[in-house]
């Protein structure tokens, strides 16, 4: 299967010019890093930052949470705390849900990206 893949990017390249083989070659697969660096890129800068910033709150007050249900006498204090640190801990997982769908978006886009240029260089070279 590689190989036949590594065959249809290799027919791709030849039918494309020069400046837009460098432009599918910019849209090949990342790897992890590359795409959590990929959500430091565009538009919503600000919003990935300040997720982070929000999730780096999330864990030090569900780690406060933690460290003060060992020192309450109460059950009802009890159950507070801890309520706490569970609503910490799903706000923490839900960011992070919410970044893997950036990341996946971003995903979904490239391969939307190289989908048009390949179309776009079928058509041309139907046209022909």
């Amino acid at each position: 299967m590689k190989t036949k893949m590594e065959d249809i990017d290799q027919l791709i390249k030849e039918t494309l010019t020069e400046e837009e083989a460098k432009f599918y070659d910019s849209l090949e697969e990342q790897n992890v890093f590359g795409m959590l660096g990929g959500l430091y890129k565009g538009k919503n800068v600000w919003l990935t930052v300040l997720m982070h910033i929000m999730t780096m709150i999330a864990f030090g007050l569900m780690i406060y949470c933690l460290i003060q249900t060992f020192d309450v006498e109460s059950t009802n204090d009890l159950m507070l705390w801890i309520a706490g640190f569970f609503l910490s801990l799903i706000v923490m997982s839900m960011l992070k849900v919410y970044a893997w769908m950036q990341i996946h978006r971003n995903a979904m886009i490239r391969e939307i990206k190289r989908l048009e240029l390949q179309v776009s260089s079928l058509s041309s070279k139907i046209s022909e």
